[in-house]
């Protein structure tokens, strides 16, 4: 009988997102908050049904986040269709590193002066919150690959880079509470976990991703063969670059982003950077055209496309099973006292510090920065980092303090960040469109021109 009650709960609220998703879209919610809230009522605040404890049940809370996690690097990839050459592209970096390295310095700072952690317990701390989320950040992202925008490219960019180039800190953060061999001075962990982990990563995915695709249209073209199944393709390819990346000692999510940048790369330069066909999008999206497939100037745009749409499908149910069992944990019996301070001073004031150096002399907006500093959306990477600390030793008395300021930070992020998205989001295009107006020209035409126009590193 329980089990009746579970599907019918789960069914009713996943029609009922499908029938009021456009309702979403003009109110002050997102999608992870409403989730949210049905896990916390279905949990042991209100009804009893939803029994979660992400420390007896840290090993499967790892591989679930785990893999909705890779499943949104690989969507953030291929969703992305600037070319590495732009100029764009110095913005996400610029925060997956500088930005990054900014937080997890002053997280660590107040862990240690503020909290009484030590130096690796609050190292490992900045590592889990700073990295942003590609899960929940949807909602601020591009909304489709030939998008422009600096504001979401960077958010976008920014989120496919940082789970990745945040492990070196959880490494760092391991190390120095002897969990992990940093070596005398942290020279193993600069080599290894630093650049080799990186680069490998990186290297692996743009390998793997670039080989596989090509083979792909190969056959397609060729052949007429592998036709099909392109959501094998996706899986597959994820699996792959991730579990060649672990074998190497990189970063599987690195290696998981760069395949969605190669595959996405192939489609663009076979187009010549034409955007991808409308009919071909369309086709893709319902599978159901063998010659736009095996077509030789179609294939590209239809590869790309159909992972695309399969990863975004996958993506969703992914952020309802997650982010539905994180509400069940949620219990002010132990929301601890330190998050009614640190949470206000980690988005309002580190955020924004981070943001503000990262990009200190680029060419962004002030709108655009501080809507960037504003929407560091805390989420399932988060949780991720946690439970991977957790498996690999983290001792419980530091275990359970910072899981719970974990855990607060991101349901205070879903709820926070949901509220304000669709009004700020809003605002933010008007404001757009006023420009475009002024100047006379279609803002989304000329950001797709700007690679033509300017040269690379000018468009910061």
């Amino acid at each position: 009988m329980k089990g009746a009650i579970w599907f019918v709960l789960i069914g009713v609220l996943l029609v009922a997102m499908a029938l009021s998703r456009s309702v979403l879209r003009r109110l002050p919610l997102s999608t992870s908050m409403l989730y949210l809230a049905a896990g916390f009522a279905l949990g042991p605040q209100v009804a009893g049904l939803l029994q979660v404890d992400i420390y007896s049940q840290s090993a499967m809370w790892e591989r679930v986040t785990e893999v909705a996690v890779l499943v949104s690097l690989f969507a953030a990839g291929l969703k992305l269709r600037t070319p590495l050459r732009d100029g764009r592209w110095i913005l996400p970096v610029r925060l997956a590193t500088v930005s990054m390295t900014v937080t997890v310095g002053l997280v660590t700072l107040v862990g240690v002066t503020a909290m009484g952690l030590p130096v690796g317990a609050a190292v490992l701390l900045g590592g889990i919150l700073a990295p942003t989320d590609p899960v929940l950040a949807s909602d601020v992202q591009v909304t489709h690959p030939t998008d422009g925008d600096r504001l979401r490219f960077g958010l976008t960019g920014e989120a496919g880079l940082n789970d990745g180039t945040a492990f070196p800190f959880i490494m760092l953060g391991l190390g120095l509470l002897g969990l992990h061999e940093i070596g005398e001075f942290g020279w193993r962990w600069f080599a290894i976990d630093l650049v080799w982990a990186v680069v490998a990563g990186l290297g692996v995915g743009a390998l793997l991703g670039t080989a596989t695709g090509r083979l792909v249209l190969y056959l397609r073209r060729e052949h007429r063969e592998a036709v099909g199944l392109d959501d094998f393709l996706a899986l597959g390819l994820i699996a792959l670059a991730y579990g060649v990346a672990l074998m190497l000692k990189g970063y599987g999510f690195l290696a998981v982003f760069a395949a969605g940048l190669a595959l996405r790369r192939i489609e663009r330069t076979e187009a010549d950077g034409e955007e991808p066909p409308d009919d071909v999008a369309m086709a893709a999206q319902f599978a159901q055209s063998e010659e736009a497939a095996t077509d030789k100037a179609k294939a590209p745009a239809y590869m790309a496309q159909a992972a695309l749409g399969f990863t975004e499908q996958l993506e969703r149910i992914g952020e309802v099973a997650v982010v539905l069992l994180l509400g069940g944990m949620i219990s002010w019996n132990f929301l601890p006292g330190v998050a009614f301070w640190f949470i206000p001073l980690l988005f309002l004031v580190i955020r924004p510090l981070s943001v503000y150096v990262g990009l200190l002399g680029s060419r962004s907006t002030p709108m655009q920065r501080g809507l960037i500093a504003w929407f560091g959306i805390r989420g399932i990477g988060s949780v991720y980092y946690l439970t991977y600390a957790m498996q690999h030793g983290l001792p419980e008395q530091f275990s359970r303090s910072v899981a719970a300021l974990v855990l607060a930070t991101v349901a205070v992020s879903a709820v926070a960040h949901g509220i304000s998205v669709t009004p700020l989001m809003a605002r933010y295009s008007k404001r757009s469109r006023r420009e475009a107006d002024r100047l006379g020209v279609d803002r989304a035409a000329l950001e797709r021109r700007e690679p033509a126009r300017q040269p690379a590193g000018s468009g910061r």
